[in-house]
């Protein structure tokens, strides 16, 4: 029969503590990881729809950034600038948009999370 010695007791209990540690600290860094990663893929996606939506008000009316700024304030993010670049007849051109989206994130706190996009429109011919 084998005894233990003294020393060697509880030293698992130390172990299992230090591995659920560990594994909590991994967790909450992959967690922050992607609550970023959603965060700049929301801001990416509001830019790309606010440049698109502009876009598609060129030679159709006036209304480029306002259009862009009601698509970017449906998807949570606010306009920063908004420039569009049309061409002398006022029917084709491009318009560049840059959003901005507050992340929050747990722990680290509210992010602001910026992204731009550029959409154009060839000539339109309105009867």
């Amino acid at each position: 029969m084998t005894t233990s010695s003294g020393r060697d007791r509880g030293s698992a209990s130390a172990w299992v503590l230090g591995c659920c540690g560990l594994l909590i600290l991994v967790g909450t860094a992959g967690v922050l990881r992607t609550e970023a990663v959603l965060g700049r893929h929301r801001a990416e996606s509001a830019a790309d729809l606010a440049a698109l939506a502009a876009a598609g008000q060129i030679g159709v009316s006036d209304r480029i950034c306002s259009v862009a700024r009601e698509i970017a304030t449906a998807n949570a993010a606010t306009v920063d600038t908004c420039v569009p670049d049309l061409a002398p007849d006022g029917r084709s051109g491009a318009v560049r948009v840059r959003v901005t989206v507050v992340v929050r994130l747990p722990l680290v706190g509210a992010r602001a999370v910026v992204a731009s996009a550029r959409a154009g429109r060839d000539r339109v011919d309105v009867p």
